[in-house]
């Protein structure tokens, strides 16, 4: 019985690339999407996009509400990391 060397390659590659990609790519798989902390996500960007559009005299506090939301955006976002390294 003869043992074509062809046939063998094609399957040999497939598995090579399905290990190698399970290996690079284990931290995304590790990450699960967190519907909750992504709507307050989206919340806090859309209240950044308001703060910016109105105007800016307001004493002060349009400025201080921005840096306020810019920590909140910061924080939702080191909370996910967290989340997905501590599961």
């Amino acid at each position: 019985m003869r043992i074509d060397s062809r046939r063998l390659i094609s399957p040999a590659l497939f598995l090579a690339g399905l290990v190698a990609g399970s290996i690079f790519n284990v931290p995304a798989l590790a990450q699960t999407y967190q519907p909750r902390m992504q709507n307050a996500l989206n919340a806090l960007y859309t209240a950044r996009n308001e703060l910016n559009a109105a105007s800016a005299d307001k004493g002060g506090y349009r400025q201080r509400a921005l840096d306020d939301v810019a920590d909140a955006i910061r924080n939702t976002h080191l909370g996910i990391r967290y989340a997905n390294q501590h599961r």
